[in-house]
């Protein structure tokens, strides 16, 4: 979809998300006018920016958004950034962040470039027939917790916690994964394309030679492929106070834990392990009375401070 797309009325609150592999040899001098362009056409989010390129998700109106993605294009290596738009009913964000990092995703895996090697891009409407394919091993390179809201069919769950925990899980399994003497198809995907990307270069350096990636990630297809055919099962997390979207990357059905930051469905929120504001199922018997009690303090106080439409001082910043 265009920037100038739309889903029908206007929403209050436009939200881009974008990443680029490129080369800065000094991302430090690169921040502050980043963060200043931002900051004036009132644009929130984060952004990160580190040696090998940019990542990040920022929200505001079309034409703030257009002037801060100006910006970004106009950076080195970055005149072809592709942005995945979506629409929220509010602002995502309380305030917009730039920050240095040693990798805009983190492997931690030394040497891996993605502008020098990586694998095949395949568009979302291309998508179906790769991973229906029995001769293809589909994985999932997002988190134990992202994987539980939604993913494809047929995808096989690293079951990690962190995308730095992928490189050892792999080598792990490879031997199962592609078998002995064969070398099948691998497809990766990812909620908007980065971590796939990274990860297709990591198995291109590890010697398999047929790699192949979801061009835009989850939410690309999510927004291009018909629900009718879809081969994706639940909702997408994402990481704004949106949680989740869905099919036409419609805002889900998921909340967010209070006190774990996990997501939480609506089966979660029935069952008995369920408080607003104070646990959930994943976090429910780690914590102790005293923490349950501080917490619904604090959602009481944050309850208070919504109905006067402030914002309490112990909320957490997205």
């Amino acid at each position: 979809m265009s920037a100038s797309a739309g889903t029908g009325a206007a929403a209050p609150v436009r939200v881009a998300a974008l990443y680029r592999f490129a080369s800065f040899a000094d991302p430090a001098a690169l921040k502050a006018p980043l963060e200043a362009t931002c900051r004036a056409h009132g644009v929130k989010g984060t952004l990160l920016l580190a040696g090998e390129g940019i990542n990040g998700t920022i929200a505001g109106s079309q034409a703030g958004l257009e002037a801060a993605i100006a910006h970004i294009r106009a950076l080195p290596g970055c005149d072809g950034l592709e942005v995945k738009w979506s629409d929220a009913p509010a602002m995502p964000f309380h305030r917009m962040k730039v920050r240095l990092k040693r990798e805009i995703v983190t492997m931690g895996v030394e040497g891996i470039d993605p502008t020098a090697s990586v694998g095949t891009y395949v568009a979302p409407e291309d998508w179906n027939a790769l991973i229906a394919d029995p001769d293809t091993v589909v994985i999932d390179t997002r988190n134990d917790y992202e994987v539980k809201v939604g993913t494809f069919a047929r995808a096989i769950d690293p079951g990690t916690a962190s995308f730095r925990d992928f490189p050892r899980w792999f080598r792990a399994h490879r031997d199962e994964l592609l078998g002995e003497g064969r070398e099948p198809r691998v497809a990766m995907f990812c909620t908007g394309g980065i971590r796939c990307e990274k990860a297709t270069a990591f198995l291109k350096a590890e010697g398999v030679e047929e790699v192949f990636h979801l061009e835009g990630g989850i939410l690309k297809y999510l927004e291009t492929v018909p629900e009718a055919d879809s081969l994706w099962d639940g909702e997408c997390f994402v990481f704004d106070r949106r949680v989740a979207v869905g099919h036409g990357l419609v805002q889900g059905s998921h909340s967010l834990c209070h006190a774990c930051r996990m997501p939480v469905s609506e089966a979660d929120r029935a069952s008995a392990s369920y408080e607003e504001g104070v646990s959930c199922p994943a976090c429910h018997a780690t914590l102790t009375e005293a923490k349950r009690a501080s917490a619904r303090e604090r959602h009481r106080q944050e309850r208070l401070a919504a109905q006067r439409g402030e914002a309490h001082v112990g909320a957490r910043m997205g």
